[in-house]
């Protein structure tokens, strides 16, 4: 039998899809580290520990600790989420549309950056060095200006104190994804309105909020799936002195005393839902928002 010639071997190398190689790896780590986990815990989440059928772990969902856990998750990630949009909205606005020197632009968007991925024990352990009992600013206050923030009620071991570490992400992650919509501003636009008489506010609420409106919608829902799932971070912090979802779902999965693995699958189950609702409105927010910005 002769050999395949050079032409023809060329050929159907030429024909191999040599594209698809450079994406394997990705879509080799997706499916080893989030297609297949996330099957897991679904199938988890809907049997017994013989294999067998069952509602009873999604029935199990309703428990009053379950639902204590589920608000206390949903009003953090609302709070955190609207606060980190607001701020980070008036920082981008700042550094891209207003009069500051160029290198701040590009220096908070460096930080928002590498702050953005900061989280969990490296972040909690910032927080207690900075804000604890004994932390820096914590004694700074209290040996220079005689203020104690302790002697008012906060405490960084609780809501409001989880409520400040999540900002520490959400609102540079609010920067960098609100940052190139202000840029797609087109200047003609604000030269248009000032030409028609419109004030700096009148623009703003007439044309570039309905513009960015989608953005800043989409990426509220972004930033409220971003700490609803956050677990690290809050476990670390605060340990189970607060019972949000995630760490409810850590106690029913590896605790000694609740654990009840199914269950914590359902609890997975009813997370993964709710943060892949909230990152399919960012989705096609996001989308929206591109078409206008065109």
């Amino acid at each position: 039998m002769s050999q395949p010639s050079l032409q023809a071997r060329t050929g159907l190398l030429a024909r191999l899809p040599l594209d698809w190689i450079g994406v394997g790896p990705f879509f080799l780590f997706a499916i080893l580290f989030l297609i297949l986990p996330t099957l897991y815990i679904v199938v988890g989440a809907f049997t017994t520990k013989d294999g067998a059928f069952t509602l009873d772990h999604i029935y199990g969902l309703a428990a009053s600790n379950i639902l204590a856990a589920t608000w206390i998750s949903v009003k953090l990630s609302v709070l955190t989420a609207l606060l980190g949009c607001v701020i980070g909205l008036l920082l981008a606005i700042a550094i891209t549309l207003g009069k500051l020197p160029g290198f701040l632009r590009e220096s908070t968007l460096t930080f928002s950056g590498v702050a953005s991925n900061f989280a969990g024990v490296p972040l909690s352990f910032a927080f207690i060095a900075t804000l604890g009992r004994l932390g820096l600013v914590t004694v700074l206050l209290r040996d220079w200006f005689g203020f104690n923030i302790y002697s008012t009620g906060f405490n960084l071991i609780s809501f409001t104190g989880l409520t400040l570490t999540y900002l520490y992400f959400q609102i540079p992650l609010m920067i960098l994804i609100v940052t190139p919509a202000l840029d797609g501003l087109k200047r003609e636009w604000r030269e248009a309105a000032e030409s028609l008489g419109a004030s700096a506010g009148q623009y703003w609420r007439m044309v570039a909020l309905p513009i960015l409106w989608p953005t800043l919608l989409g990426t509220f829902a972004l930033l409220f799936a971003n700490a609803f799932g956050a677990v690290a971070t809050a476990m670390s912090l605060t340990g189970s002195q607060l019972s949000i979802l995630p760490i409810v779902l850590f106690a029913q999965i590896r605790g000694d005393v609740l654990q009840d693995p199914h269950l914590g699958f359902a609890v997975a189950f009813g997370m993964i839902v709710i943060t892949g609702v909230a990152n399919v409105i960012y989705i096609a927010l996001r989308t929206r928002s591109e078409r206008w910005l065109k």
